[in-house]
């Protein structure tokens, strides 16, 4: 379980977050929705705690973050930004083993080993295994950075807009993998997502930011609603319904 009570981020005097308080459930596919400068990236790096808060604290299964220890928590939480610059020229298998990291500090076991190859397997990267990172397009790059993600085998995920440059059947087949890692293995998979109607059909809980501050928060069926989605994004979203799954219409 995550927990924030009464989170808020400054830079200088601007206030980018302020009091956030989410107790995000454990075992759930957690989409984080709403408009561009809501706070929604902001909030994923304070979990993950790559810079602090200003004020409030933060639980990860009821300990502080600023009470673990780096080398644990990087056994416990995985994040991928939206920006990820490696200029070194290395493979796409090498990228995917610095997820291992946190256990074998850089030393490959064969078990380290299986794990990379089944990431990179679930990512269908295998044809580019051994072919250097900047021969790639942004979109296998992409996914060269979630199958790292993969390889760190945490309990909590955390994605930052991690459908950026994947094309339309690569993104759905990502969301089935995270799906399934919930489903199957009990992951905990926070992802911050654009696309509302991604949201829609696969997250089980949302959290709708807005303006630094939460919005709204519960059950998919209670957020994708009209009601909500509308002065959430200050526009006219149409909901349907297609196989049992709620369709958001928001273009004329």
């Amino acid at each position: 379980m995550i927990k924030t009570t009464a989170i808020s981020k400054k830079y200088a005097d601007k206030v980018i977050l302020s009091d956030i308080e989410v107790d995000l459930p454990k075992g759930q596919l957690i989409a984080f929705i709403g408009p561009n400068g809501a706070g929604k990236s902001t909030f994923l790096s304070l979990i993950s705690r790559l810079q602090p808060q200003s004020t409030g604290e933060i639980y990860i299964d009821r300990d502080e973050i600023r009470n673990w220890k780096s080398k644990e928590l990087a056994k416990k939480l995985a994040i991928l930004k939206q920006s990820n610059g490696v200029q070194l020229n290395i493979s796409v298998y090498d990228l995917v083993s610095f997820g291992r990291f946190p256990y074998n500090r850089g030393k490959l076991t064969k078990a380290d080993s299986q794990i990379i190859d089944e990431a990179i397997c679930k990512m269908e990267l295998e044809e580019l295994k051994h072919a250097s990172i900047h021969e790639l397009s942004g979109g296998q790059l992409q996914r060269v950075y979630i199958a790292m993600i993969l390889a760190q085998d945490t309990e909590y995920i955390l994605l930052d807009e991690p459908l950026n440059n994947l094309d339309l059947n690569h993104a759905n087949q990502m969301m089935q993998l995270l799906k399934k890692l919930v489903k199957e293995q009990q992951k905990t998979v926070i992802i911050v997502l654009h696309d509302i109607n991604f949201a829609s059909g696969f997250a089980d809980y949302i959290v709708a930011m807005k303006d630094g501050k939460i919005f709204a928060q519960g059950q998919t069926e209670e957020i994708i609603v009209p009601e909500v989605l509308n002065r959430l994004y200050s526009m006219d979203v149409r909901v349907c319904e297609i196989e049992g799954k709620r369709f958001c219409m928001y273009f004329n």
